[in-house]
Order: C-alpha cells, then sequence, then structure tokens
C-alpha cells in the first residue's frame, strides 16, 4: 500500500493493484493436550515439551481464525506431517495481536496464521518478523505478500464486514432490513445493533478503520456517534454478533462475511447485508517470528499453509484468495466480491493510527462494551 490514490483505482481496476504492505498472521486449532490450561482471555495453551516428538518438531502457532475453520484445516496438517506437533493459541485478533506485541523481548510464538495483516503490519514496523520465502510462493498473487525478498509475510485471504440480520425479529417489529452504514443510524434501530468491539476484534476495527478513511477523521468520528446511539453492546469477539442476531437477542449485527454467510446458509433465519457504501475488509496472513532458535518445522508449517490443498479449503470460507483456485465463489457473496471493498484501505495508515484510534474509540464508546472474560 504506497498511497491512497491507489486504493481509489480499486473498484474500477483489477482490484489490490496497491497492496505493497502488510503483515501476517494467525494461528492453528487442535485438541489442547492434556496439561492444557485456559489463559485468562479464554485462548487454549498448551505446554510446548510435554509431547513424544522432540522439542524442535513441536511449534507454537498463534491465530484468530475461527474454530469452525481450524477444525476443517489443521487435520491435513496432521495428516501431511505427522512428526510435528502443532500448540495453537486461538482468539479473536485483537487479543492475539496483544499478546504478540507483549511478548516483543520474549517470543513465545513460531508462527502466526491468518491474523490480520493490519495487526501484523505493527508487528513488522517493530523488528518481529521473521524473513521467510515458503515453497510455493510463486503461486501466490503478488498483491498479497510482502514486496521484499524474501517476505516477512505472505497473505492467504481476504475478509470483509457485513450485517446479520434476523429476518424474522425484524418481520415481528415491522421494520425493514437495514442495507447501508447510513440506515443503520436511523431511530428506528435505537438498541437493536451489536457490534465488535474494536480493541479486541479484527473485525470491528476493519469496519471503524474503514468507516474513519472513507469519511475522513472528523466525519467518520461523527458518524460512529451516531451509530452509539443505536448501539445496545459491543462485544469481543467478530463472529459474536452474527451468533446474537442468530439467536434474535438483537437482531442485527456487524459482523464478517464468512460468519454471515455461514449462518445464512446452515438455513438460520438470518440476511446476509453488504452495505451499499462498500465493506470495510483486512487480509489474513502468515508470518515467522523472529527469535533466537527457529525451528526448521515452523517452516515446514508455513509452506503447508500457502499450498493449493489448504487453499482450496480457504476459498470455501472466502472467495477471494491468495493462491488461486477453481473453488467457486461460495454461496450468499457478491457477485464480484472485489468491487464490495472499500477502496480507501490504506493498512499502512491503519498500522501506524491504531493505537491512536483504539484510545479515542475507548474514551468514547467503551462504557456499553460487555465485561471481559
Amino acid at each position: 500500500m504506497t498511497n491512497k490514490n491507489r486504493w481509489l483505482q480499486l473498484r474500477n481496476q483489477a482490484f489490490l493493484s496497491c497492496i505493497l504492505t502488510f503483515v501476517v498472521a494467525a494461528c492453528v486449532t487442535q485438541k489442547p493436550p492434556e496439561g492444557s490450561k485456559p489463559s485468562e482471555t479464554g485462548a487454549t495453551t498448551s505446554p510446548a515439551a510435554t509431547t513424544a516428538a522432540g522439542a524442535s518438531d513441536t511449534i507454537v502457532v498463534y491465530t484468530a481464525l475461527e474454530d469452525d475453520q481450524l477444525a476443517k484445516y489443521l487435520p491435513l496438517f496432521e495428516k501431511a506431517h505427522p512428526e510435528i506437533k502443532v500448540n495453537k493459541v486461538r482468539d479473536s485478533t485483537g487479543v492475539v495481536t496483544a499478546k504478540l506485541l507483549a511478548e516483543k523481548d520474549n517470543p513465545q510464538a513460531d508462527v502466526v496464521w491468518g491474523l490480520a495483516a493490519s495487526s501484523l503490519l505493527v508487528a513488522d514496523q517493530k523488528g518481529m518478523l521473521e524473513p521467510y520465502s515458503p515453497k510455493g510462493l510463486e503461486n501466490v498473487n503478488p498483491k498479497f505478500k510482502d514486496q521484499k525478498n524474501p517476505p516477512n509475510w505472505v497473505g492467504i485471504d481476504v475478509w470483509m464486514s457485513a450485517f446479520c440480520v434476523n429476518t424474522t425479529e425484524m418481520k415481528k417489529k415491522d421494520l425493514p432490513i437495514p442495507q447501508s452504514w447510513s440506515d443503520l443510524t436511523k431511530p428506528e434501530y435505537k438498541g437493536l445493533i451489536v457490534m465488535s468491539n474494536p480493541a479486541s476484534s479484527g473485525t470491528g476495527f476493519l469496519s471503524v478503520s474503514a468507516i474513519l478513511q472513507e469519511n475522513g477523521e472528523k466525519e467518520g468520528w461523527e458518524y460512529l456517534d451516531k451509530l452509539d446511539q443505536n448501539i445496545a453492546q459491543y462485544v469481543h469477539s467478530g463472529s459474536k454478533p452474527c451468533k446474537i442476531a442468530g439467536t434474535g437477542e438483537y437482531p442485527i449485527g456487524i459482523s464478517f462475511d464468512y460468519r454471515a454467510v455461514k449462518q445464512k446458509n446452515a438455513g438460520e433465519p438470518i440476511e446476509a447485508v453488504f452495505p451499499k457504501e462498500g465493506s470495510g475488509w483486512d487480509i489474513e496472513a502468515n508470518a515467522l517470528v523472529k527469535k533466537a532458535t527457529i525451528k526448521p518445522a515452523a517452516k515446514v508449517f508455513l509452506d503447508w499453509a500457502i499450498s493449493p490443498e489448504i487453499s482450496k479449503l480457504y476459498a470455501e470460507s472466502f472467495p477471494v484468495t491468495a493462491v488461486k483456485t477453481d473453488v467457486a465463489i461460495p454461496k450468499g457473496y457478491p457477485e464480484d466480491p472485489l468491487k464490495q471493498l472499500s477502496a480507501k484501505n490504506d493498512f499502512n495508515w491503519a498500522a501506524k493510527n491504531r493505537e491512536a484510534i483504539l484510545a479515542e474509540w475507548t474514551k468514547r464508546y467503551d462504557s456499553k462494551s460487555e465485561p471481559k472474560k
């Protein structure tokens, strides 16, 4: 991402002619080994040395990928590499990012898998990532990877903001389904909306970042003030607003595409709404953590994490992937998902201003956040 002018060309050209910098992320999920203890945030951590495999064959993977995705993804790696034990630490994007940054001087993770690029740019700017060219890098769209050689990060897919709207509850209330960000500020939706807290959720942050960039900071905060008047609660998960909308507790959830589409396709009374003004978006990416000892097994994992086999599973969840596949766009997405992405989306700007944005957001709206576990 070099400048905003490139983003203004996104909708009218082949898209993403501009992604020049971000970072990678996130993790892996498997059954926690015996002896595992839940962290204060609810993530599962595992003792790295108590395994039949040698210490060099055990890796710690930090991830923000969804649990139901990991349940499909990880068995592929376990089958391909039974000699490598993966200890995962999985949580929401904000929590994983905070943990990663807090461990800067004593890194615990070996690999980050599927973390928001905007979050990992912060880690990259602090010198926390080790350059690595994974096997199969030539198959990755150049717009989805760091331009350095070797790269510090490699992307895997794009995710975007979407609304989950409970059609049954809206019908009971005789209310129309909101179709835009602007609609969400209408007085008839007061107290009916839940949204992800951007300090703990990458989905929340990508939505707030897009609103500020598209509208300018002054008007962006004015919009968020109006939206806040209709918010019932801010939650600490990107998927939770959709889950709450699915139960009907609150009928409108500001969430992300995969969760909205998945719940609708599963038969829940959910309408997946992609706002008319465009969706905030980010890239899930992978990286090797810089530490005194780089384990060969960590590089094996990163090779696998962009392989054609796993890329096909990414494509079952998201319509835009770094490695081209023959998988059709999942049912429920816009016909041209690239046109849905907010044009003004500068990841460097988001990374540079992340702390200031979160501090201002917290000062204004955190009183409506659910209690942290």
